[in-house]
């Protein structure tokens, strides 16, 4: 899993309106619950994604992996985690874990460069890499 770094962990129950067709979690929901996490993992490590725009500091997606194990339903209660397993330079990536009860579903990550507004890479913030030592 995530070998001793901080985790953040949610819950989320499947509302329908995330199931297809054949009754599945649909698939592209999976990284929108990812996002979901990142916020919460942003947020309780103090400063939250709305604070680090607020203070001209982009992070996006450059990069976006998830593999899927199970499927999850309607009504189901998802546990997902996730915890950052590397900040330097000008990139952090994040790893996830969605579970339901002891079964992992889906597994993955996302790679976020750091912009300033200009779109000009810069450094992680001194917060995000000390935290992640």
């Amino acid at each position: 899993m995530n070998k001793g770094l901080e985790t953040t962990t949610i819950t989320y129950r499947v509302p329908y309106a995330d199931t297809d067709q054949m009754g599945f979690v649909y698939y592209a929901n999976y990284l929108v619950y990812f996002e979901r996490l990142r916020n919460e993992l942003l947020r309780r490590r103090g400063t939250p994604y709305k604070e680090w725009e607020a203070r001209g500091i982009l992070l996006p997606v450059i990069e976006a992996y998830c593999q899927y194990r199970a499927p999850a339903h309607y009504d189901d209660l998802l546990v997902i985690s996730g915890w950052m397993s590397m900040a330097k330079g000008t990139r952090i990536r994040i790893d996830y874990q969605v579970q339901r009860d002891d079964s992992v579903l889906a597994d993955g990550y996302t790679v976020h460069a750091c912009l300033k507004r200009s779109g000009r890479p810069t450094r992680v913030p001194e917060e995000l890499r000390m935290q992640n030592k």
